[in-house]
């Protein structure tokens, strides 16, 4: 794995909300525990976005548990970096897929799964779902939570 710049610019510093995610910076620490197997979960009850045809905006809670290797994701840093989706026009399913891939990319972990449950747009909800393979054996992956749409 190649050694990538660890520098934590965000954290305990004032920062600005960035305009998009290409402009937002997600930062990594070093895992504590490497030699353990477990799960970290982040869980983004209040994401939004823009509908990409009709500018209104979108609604979600964002379940994200992953594996880590080496790395952890620094919240403050993913906090912001969802939080610069609130002015960016993309579908659900591209929302929920570029955010998984841009943590697998910094992170490399064992494992990472991502669910997007989207709140209806046209009467329908459109819920997304994505992993990189099957939850890994002797680890604790509790279901995410969150019910099926019912006026959640």
């Amino acid at each position: 794995m190649g050694q990538k710049d660890t520098t934590v610019t965000i954290l305990g510093h004032a920062t600005k909300l960035p305009q998009s995610p290409d402009e937002a910076t997600l930062e990594r620490v070093p895992n504590p525990h490497p030699d353990v197997r477990y799960v970290a979960r982040f869980a983004a009850p209040e994401f939004t976005c823009l509908c990409p045809v009709t500018g209104q905006p979108d609604f979600a809670h964002f379940v994200i548990d992953y594996m880590p290797r080496d790395w952890l994701v620094e919240s403050k840093s993913l906090k912001l970096y969802l939080a610069s989706f609130r002015n960016h026009g993309a579908f659900h399913e591209d929302c929920t897929v570029a955010i998984a891939k841009r943590l697998m990319a910094l992170l490399e972990p064992h494992f990472l799964r991502i669910g997007g449950y989207w709140f209806p747009r046209g009467g329908m909800p459109i819920d997304v779902f994505w992993q990189t393979g099957p939850a890994p054996e002797g680890v604790w992956l509790p279901d995410q939570g969150v019910p099926p749409y019912r006026g959640r």
